[in-house]
């Protein structure tokens, strides 16, 4: 059986205890204190742009942060300055692929229906790198994040499929986080540990 594949004996408890997973760790998150979160979160930027560092100018994709995420803007500029570009992602509709908006420190902001700034305006683009915040993640590369499927619908629709880099903390390290069959493993997660790469 493998990790996606989850037993029946399993399925009838996967919604209350990814739930139940979910509120418990971005209660933790949440009760970081803003010099633990600071320091968390430089570690996290060291270990990032040591991955980005090898490859060419291309486009990030990457969330505003929000309920104590990860920062990515700073980086984010950094790498513009280097030809990159940026874009945050954009819900269109409900239980669809999301589009990415062009993102620049200049950009003017609003919200989206979910209060996640975004972009007002700018071109669509297409990411070869995506940054996706998570709330728990597991040694398999799955992560679990809000529970709206955005991501994992995404990047079943790219092709290519960009590289997928999860974003959190060790705080949301657990065993398994019961991936489903829709959920699609990163490639690599990075916390203010390291760097967890998977094949």
């Amino acid at each position: 059986m493998t990790a996606h594949s989850p037993s029946g004996e399993h399925i009838a408890d996967f919604p209350v205890s990814r739930a139940a997973l979910r509120r418990e760790k971005l209660a933790a998150r949440m009760a970081l204190d803003e010099k633990t979160r600071a320091g968390f979160s430089a570690r996290i930027e060291a270990h990032l742009a040591t991955l980005l560092a090898p490859l060419p100018p291309q486009t990030l994709a990457f969330c505003a942060p929000v309920r104590g995420e990860f920062d990515a803007r700073p980086l984010a500029s950094r790498l513009i300055d280097r030809g990159w570009q940026a874009a945050m992602p954009i819900v269109v509709e409900t239980d669809a692929p999301m589009r990415f908006r062009r993102w620049t420190p200049a950009s003017a902001m609003g919200v989206d229906r979910y209060d996640i700034p975004i972009p007002q305006d700018g071109p669509d683009l297409v990411p070869d790198v995506i940054l996706l915040p998570l709330l728990a993640f597991d040694a398999q590369g799955f992560r679990l994040g809000y529970g709206g499927g955005y991501f994992d619908r995404t990047l079943a629709a790219l092709v290519p499929r960009p590289l997928a880099i999860g974003i959190g903390y060790e705080l949301g390290r657990v065993a398994d986080i019961r991936p489903q069959t829709h959920d699609i493993p990163v490639a690599a997660i990075i916390t203010e540990a390291g760097i967890l790469r998977f094949t």
